[in-house]
């Protein structure tokens, strides 16, 4: 696990940071009143936010669990993971494959600070916590290397991450470069915000997070399409989180009425 300096001296607590947003919307404790201030703003104007944040991680954990019975996935490189929310991913994988492998990647230094949750997995699988951002991806293969081996199929999970990259910060080239380092019959799981479903609660949503002075891009199908390029996309190809494969459902409540801007989707290295 990198990073030396305590974590706590690094937290930034003057601005709204994505991870910790996001925690207070699943009902967290890791945030800070900016963050809680900047939710509270987006549930203004949508409130659904939290709907829509519980909706995303169900789509992680159904993911996950197709991945590791059907595809006999047993790697995982999942960044942008957020402060530990139960079950995490390695608890999903891991409990159906107890020898699964899991790398966890963060910029935020809260979710280092957490990494101890991150890292409690079964005696027989692995895992492990890089504090890094997206935008270094090699920097990501080279210290998850330690942990996984590239030679065989990984699952890349990318959660609510790439809405957070412009196209002009490379958002494409940066998911070409961590599935080109993939081997054949990996898989990339990727959601991603969009307007589509609801424009003007969004567009206001993303003033409110400028605002804040985080970078928020909304994407059309199409667009988050374009990040499976080359890949076979897994039925039910990129829908909406909440209508992801419901049958691989497991604890989940009923999310109410109303749509869920994030697109969801698989897709398999062949």
């Amino acid at each position: 696990m990198t990073g030396t300096e305590p974590a706590v001296r690094r937290i930034d607590t003057t601005r709204p940071h994505p991870a910790r947003v996001y925690d207070w919307y699943l009902g967290g404790k890791d945030n800070y009143p900016v963050d809680e201030e900047l939710a509270r703003q987006i549930m203004a104007i949508d409130d659904g936010a939290p709907r829509a944040a519980r909706a995303n991680r169900w789509f992680m954990q159904r993911a996950t669990r197709l991945l590791v019975r059907d595809a006999g996935i047993r790697q995982f490189l999942d960044i942008g993971s957020g402060i530990p929310t139960e079950p995490n991913l390695h608890q999903i994988a891991q409990a159906a494959a107890p020898g699964s492998r899991v790398v966890y990647v963060d910029n935020d230094p809260i979710v280092l600070a957490h990494a101890a949750a991150l890292l409690r997995g079964t005696p027989e699988g692995a895992t492990d916590y890089v504090q890094a951002d997206v935008r270094d991806p090699e920097r990501i293969l080279e210290e998850a290397a330690q942990t996984l081996d590239f030679g065989r199929p990984v699952a890349l999970s990318l959660i609510a991450l790439m809405h957070f990259v412009a196209d002009e910060d490379g958002a494409y080239d940066l998911v070409d470069t961590l599935v080109g380092a993939l081997a054949p019959g990996s898989c990339l799981v990727l959601s991603a915000m969009t307007a589509d479903f609801e424009p003007e609660n969004v567009r206001r949503g993303i003033a409110a997070y400028t605002a804040g002075g985080v970078t928020l891009v909304a994407r059309s199908q199409a667009q988050v399409a374009r990040f499976f390029g080359g890949l076979e996309l897994l039925a039910p190809g990129v829908v909406s989180v909440a209508d992801w494969r419901p049958e691989l459902a497991e604890g989940e409540s009923p999310l109410g009425p109303g749509p869920v801007s994030l697109y969801g989707a698989v897709g398999r290295k062949g």
